[in-house]
């Protein structure tokens, strides 16, 4: 090999060479959270800034409530499961306002789950904090059942 097919080579293989790098930064080993929601919904903005804040990283879709709710029924989410927009993350669905540290519960646990909900909206939750409001309200496990359990309590 020539001293130019040499500095060739070595230059198209920078960019993989610099890729791996990054994938050992924390950032990018933080899994994804795609959410859906209703582009005028301003808690769901609040959520999505909560899970920022946390550490995740978010892609955001803005959708028609039709298909925001036919996504829902696709994935498992009941009339009694759900909120305002739904997100995945890691092959488990993420319905409502459920605080940072729950996903960060469940994708260590990694249980035999569809994934977690807080259904409505609780003030306090985050993205539905007004003032010094709160109300209790659980995080819930949704089985693959379709039934739930008490996953975590807050408030």
């Amino acid at each position: 090999m020539n001293r130019r097919s040499f500095l060739l080579t070595a230059a198209a293989t920078l960019p993989l060479a610099t890729g791996a790098l990054a994938t050992t930064d924390t950032t990018d080993a933080t899994p994804l959270i795609e959410v859906m929601k209703s582009p005028s919904c301003g808690c769901c903005t609040g959520w999505v800034g909560h899970l920022i804040t946390s550490g995740f990283q978010t892609e955001v879709r803005n959708v028609t409530d039709d298909q925001l709710w036919q996504m829902k029924s696709r994935l498992g989410i009941t009339d009694a499961l759900a909120s305002c927009h739904t997100a995945m993350v890691a092959g488990y669905v993420i319905e409502g306002h459920v605080p940072a540290q729950d996903i960060t519960r469940l994708l260590a646990e990694r249980p035999d789950a569809l994934g977690l909900s807080v259904p409505g909206m609780p003030i306090g939750s985050p993205g539905m904090e007004m003032d010094d409001d709160t109300e209790p309200f659980a995080t819930l496990l949704i089985r693959p059942d379709g039934n739930s359990e008490i996953f975590a309590h807050h408030g």
